[in-house]
């Protein structure tokens, strides 16, 4: 088992993805990769290796247990966990037997596959959380630290014999990784596996699991060779590590410049800082080196060794299988989004009432072409629901494609197997669309599905007996009323058509959903990329030691933060905090209906005392946070918290208190010095000028080590942007900058290397210097970054405390408290206390002794005195007073409203791609309108004429702003989960960050109907008079602009995009339906009238005809066979 190590930007990742066959193929890579002496190529490496993500990619409605057991019979399988557990006391060699009998044995063994997925649960410690959903940024589900298990486990079930995983420790606690290490480490040992890992910040026990190390550095190896000779070797250089230290980050912050020089075993005068090249030149000529090399030119021998797998199919789980897996899902993930198929069905169900009862059958007669031609109205807007209600589907399969991406990358299943179910299972809700198309365009008429579908429905109607009657066209042909008014329609007008287009319609489904597997099989996902990557230079000059001494100097800033803020405590006490049950908890059969997640937790946070808050994963350390910071909106809370004595005010506290989330959220086309800026403009107080304001920003810029990355933009994280370890920092920096006088950090080091986790507390230990009070949830500290605290509390899980208080010298106090219970193993020499503590700690210990934490804490003394800090501290002080400000925000209402839009303008000025869409939508859809209206606005002689008129202008106003609808929402969600990060924050009230959010559309909303305007009003032929010209792109901008505001209310009244889609298809058939354009005003039932004068669309179809037409006195033609027909043309297009 290899440990990787290395810093962020080394190359880990790359070198991982390279190894397991996972590099984008478009990437020039010298060298080769062998397994056994043979070449990757010669085998499908997906069946090979296993390589696990740092990204945490998974179904969110699924739970733990569905996402295990689909990677099983997707990935077929193991059963060597089940040989392993009953062969204990048996030698390596006995069990080592080749991966593909295994799968001859458990091949489709159903019994077999849930043991393995049970197990794994069990060892990963997702047994507690097997029936709970991931869920996401909307939904409530498990933990970071959980899903990052779970990503683990989906590997672990299939047959892979080579693992390459990625920062799997990210949101883990010390305690937790070192369990699932020590399982991996037995898995490669007994089942001869090969296991390349790398981690951020492992533990020293952690650490000394791995049999090799691989030291990585710019891309360049320091070291690889065996774990324990990695000391001596380094040694040998000159740099040796110092006791309590632990080695791997020693190792790391020995190739750094900045860390390098500390140790040094020779002379300071002697040293000359070592640069990358340097050690990788050494270690190629050492004996190390030379000994990697001649292993390298051995030639392997088979006998030696199990034979290499030879698994040459794509996919060993037959078709028929991989489909009951996949169609199973998709029933599962039907069920889970229930309320949105609900949703579609009442609001297809709604729209149906609401055609019905405006075309009623007591009204809507046959005798007529007339009458045929309201039929015609209502079947085209039968084909506009179905046609729009089917496109609410694509949010869904958009959302699911990099769950895809990454399951088609480790050959889950093909493209097939996931389109398949999905359009099975869609087909009773999607079956037929209409169209139509210019004459001389005709080729094109028949290229397109909508011109079947129209036909079928047309010919199914008006070639019944009740619309035979003769009519006399004026003719030579005699013609009944039916074909009269599918000739005058352009449509075909033989019965056998109508069987003709249903099975075109079929074939057009199966091509198109050939076509779509064929995409997605082949073509690749959508590549990451990083807006800025800082890679230090390859050319480092030894440098004197003087310098080196400078470089150490720079991590300490000349001065302290500069603004005033007030020391405050924070008291609490016998919190309690509950939720409702979740339901697949009550379905697995607990009766309960609330959850206890903090039972009875009192301490208190002091003025520059940096407290950590520990425990292992599920302790409810965030979960206390978020109750103590006023972030819990549901759930019921009991207990008291006081701040210096007085009860706390959640708008009070807003303004004093910052708070570092977990996820890292922020506006992704932000510069860092443009998110410092608009935190610091709305939290601080309105009398400190910008010039302080700026000098403060530089000081927290250079505290958290941003000033170099300072016009690096934040992007979006896995995708482009910021590392995670400068966005982690971006988070802190952005609470610093509000000077707050209490910080809640929920793990700010997870994610982080050791040098940089290092960075992040050294500047969290000089921000608590400063006498703010802070405390921080942490999971994997180091020795030195878990003895940087002065105080602990320690949470089991449960939300019990089982300490609280002064960690001590070395930890001396805390050592002392737990080696004082009987049976409680003492601390080895060099350990690090934070896992000793946590290992000591751990459910499995607690059984093991016989014991409860959280009773021994509660009868010890030490709680005692914790209760009696915590009255006293909740006192009112005579020398302190409550807090109060006179509103409840920092700035004013006009101040909050310019910031807002300040912020808005800069990300959309940032958001090319979001801005060239809107261009080239609005570009293309001007030039359609040009060309299928072209000159019609200079005829006007006839009714027909003016129907066209009145067709192009309602076109022109709705398509454009449906368009602006639909491509706003995906903004506006994006940036509505840092509205609720900033809103919770107090940095304004949701009214300005509102009228920013339409103001700035406004410019682009503008330009858009110049454009559209510039085109449009020439090529139809409208009026050339300035007046109507101003007139119609006046009434285009206001359309623009309500449009744009429906798209965000409706993605703000919902939960996401999908429902978005659906309640803004809903009110956009509405708006069309009651328009004036379908049917007039007039003719709409007078018990649907009122919704025509409460319909925007309809003033703007209203104020673009009077404008244009209003001072027009000609006399009109009238002809009856000929008077819709056009129109309807025209609007076919259109919808197409």
């Amino acid at each position: 088992m290899t440990l990787v190590l290395g810093s962020p930007g080394s190359g880990k990742s790359t070198f991982l993805r390279t190894l397991s066959g996972k590099l984008d193929p478009s990437l020039k890579v010298t060298g080769k990769v062998t397994y056994n002496v043979q070449k990757m190529n010669r085998y499908i490496s997906q069946r090979m290796c296993a390589y696990v993500s740092q990204l945490d990619t998974h179904q969110a409605e699924m739970t733990v247990k569905e996402t295990m057991e689909f990677s099983r019979k997707m990935l077929n399988a193991r059963d060597e966990i089940e040989m392993l557990k009953v062969s204990t006391g048996e030698t390596q060699a006995s069990i080592k037997k080749e991966t593909n009998t295994y799968a001859t044995e458990t091949e489709f063994s159903k019994d077999e596959g849930d043991f393995v997925v049970n197990y794994i649960l069990k060892i990963l410690g997702l047994d507690e959380c097997a029936n709970i959903i991931i869920g996401d940024h909307m939904r409530r589900g498990i933990s970071g630290g959980q899903k990052k298990r779970v990503t683990i486990g989906e590997m672990l079930v299939g047959l892979a014999q080579c693992f390459f995983m990625d920062d799997i420790s990210t949101g883990l606690d010390s305690s937790t990784t070192f369990q699932i290490l020590k399982f991996l480490q037995q898995l490669t040992h007994a089942l001869d596996f090969t296991m390349v890992i790398s981690l951020l910040q492992p533990t020293q026990e952690t650490f000394d699991l791995f049999d090799d190390i691989i030291l990585l550095c710019e891309g360049k190896i320091a070291y690889q060779g065996p774990r324990e000779h990695a000391l001596k070797y380094f040694e040998w250089m000159g740099f040796k590590c110092p006791d309590r230290k632990n080695v791997a980050d020693f190792l790391q912050e020995i190739t750094s410049k900045m860390d390098q020089s500390q140790y040094w075993t020779g002379s300071i005068s002697t040293y000359q800082y070592i640069s990358i090249q340097n050690f990788s030149e050494c270690f190629i000529s050492s004996s190390f080196g030379q000994q990697l090399q001649e292993e390298l030119q051995k030639p392997y021998s088979i006998e030696e060794g199990d034979q290499l797998i030879k698994l040459n199919k794509m996919y060993i789980v037959p078709k028929w299988e991989i489909f009951k897996a996949c169609f199973s899902r998709e029933k599962l993930l039907m069920k889970r989004n229930f309320l949105f198929h609900i949703f579609k069905a009442i609001q297809i169900v709604m729209l149906a009432f609401i055609t019905m009862t405006i075309f009623l059958r007591s009204t809507m007669k046959h005798q007529t072409v007339m009458d045929g031609y309201h039929y015609l109205g209502a079947i085209f807007g039968g084909v506009l629901m179905v046609k729009f209600n089917g496109m609410t589907e694509l949010q869904i399969i958009i959302r699911r494609l990099p769950i895809y991406y990454k399951q088609r990358e480790v050959l889950f299943l093909p493209g097939w197997a996931f389109l398949l179910p999905i359009t099975i299972l869609s087909l009773p809700a999607s079956f037929v669309e209409a169209d139509a198309i210019q004459s001389w365009l005709v080729w094109a008429n028949w290229l397109s599905p909508l011109t079947y579908g129209q036909n079928a429905l047309a010919i199914n109607e008006f070639l019944d007996q009740r619309w035979s009657m003769k009519f006399d066209n004026g003719g030579s042909i005699e013609d009944t009323i039916g074909k009269t008014i599918l000739r005058a329609r352009g449509m075909l007008t033989e019965w056998r058509w109508y069987w003709y287009s249903v099975v075109i319609l079929l074939a057009f489904a199966l091509v198109l959903n050939i076509l779509s597997i064929v995409a997605l099989e082949y073509l690749r996902a959508p590549l990451r990329s990083r807006s800025n990557i800082w890679m230090a230079p390859t050319d480092f000059k030894k440098a004197n030691v003087d310098d080196a001494q400078a470089l150490t100097a720079q991590v300490t800033p000349r001065r302290r933060m500069s603004l005033p803020f007030q020391p405050l405590t924070v008291a609490f006490k016998n919190i309690n905090y509950y939720v409702d049950m979740p339901k697949q908890l009550k379905q697995a059969g607990v009766k309960q209906d609330k959850l206890q997640l903090l039972r009875q937790v009192s301490g208190v946070f002091r003025p520059g005392v940096l407290t950590a808050l520990m425990g292992v994963t599920g302790a409810g350390k965030t979960t206390l946070l978020d109750v103590l910071a006023g972030r819990k909106t549901a759930g019921h809370f009991e207990g008291s918290i006081k701040i210096s004595g007085y009860p706390k005010k959640q708008d009070t506290f807003t303004r004093i208190s910052g708070y570092c989330e977990q996820s890292d959220t922020h506006s992704p086309c932000l510069t860092i010095l443009e998110s410092l800026w608009y935190s610091a403009r709305l939290r601080l107080p309105s009398d400190i000028d910008t010039y302080a304001i700026s000098i403060f920003i530089d000081e927290v810029m250079e505290l958290v080590e941003l000033k170099e990355l300072k016009n690096a933009m934040v992007g979006l994280p896995g995708v482009n942007g910021l590392a995670a370890e400068e966005r982690k920092r971006l988070t802190i920096a952005v609470e610093l900058v509000s000077s707050p006088s209490i910080i809640f950090m929920d793990e700010p080091t997870t994610g982080l290397d050791a040098r940089a986790a290092a960075i992040v507390m050294r500047t969290v230990r000089k921000a608590a210097d400063t006498g703010r009070t802070i405390v921080c949830t942490i999971h994997q500290p180091s020795i030195e970054i878990f003895e940087s605290f002065d105080e602990l509390l320690l949470m089991k899980r449960g939300g019990q405390l089982i300490y609280s208080g002064p960690l001590g010298i070395l930890s001396r106090n805390m050592r002392r408290y737990f080696e004082a219970i009987p049976g409680v193993p003492m601390i080895i020499e060099g350990q690090n206390p934070a896992t000793w503590m946590l290992n000591i700690t751990s459910p499995a210990m607690e059984y093991k002794l016989g014991i409860d934490f959280g009773t021994i804490y509660r009868k010890s003394s030490l709680h005692k005195d914790n209760i009696n800090l915590v009255d006293e501290l909740s006192e009112r002080q005579t020398t302190t007073e409550d807090l109060h400000f006179k509103s409840k925000y920092t700035q004013s209402f006009s101040s909050q409203c310019i910031s807002c839009l300040w912020k808005q303008h800069r990300s959309y000025w940032k958001n090319p791609e979001h801005n060239i869409i809107r261009v080239i939508i609005t570009f293309s859809v001007s030039l359609l309108f040009g060309v299928v209206f072209f000159k019609i606005g200079s005829r006007r002689h006839t009714q027909q004429d003016i129907f066209n008129i009145l067709g192009a202008m309602y076109g022109s106003a709705l398509f454009i702003g449906f368009a602006n609808a639909n491509v706003v929402q995906p903004i506006v969600e994006r940036e509505r989960i840092v509205f609720y990060r900033e809103k919770a924050a107090g940095m304004y009230s949701a009214m300005p960050y509102a009228i920013a959010q339409v103001a700035i559309e406004i410019p682009y909303i503008v330009s858009q109907a110049l454009i559209f305007s510039a085109i449009v009003y020439p090529m139809i032929g409208f009026s050339f008079t300035v007046a109507k010209f101003f007139w119609f792109i006046l009434f285009l901008i206001l359309s623009f602009v309500y449009f744009a505001l429906f798209g965000m209310m409706t993605i703000s009244l919902t939960p996401n995009q999908e429902i978005a889609a659906l309640l803004s298809f809903f009110l956009f058939v509405m708006w069309n339906i009651f328009s004036g354009f379908f049917i007039p005003q007039k003719m709409i039932p007078i018990w649907w009238r009122w919704f025509y004068w409460a319909d925007p669309a309809a003033w703007t179809v209203y104020g673009l005809l009077v404008t244009q037409l209003g001072d027009n006195d000609d006399s009109l033609e009238i002809h009856q066979v000929s008077e819709f027909s056009e129109k309807i043309d025209k609007l076919y297009v259109l919808c197409n």
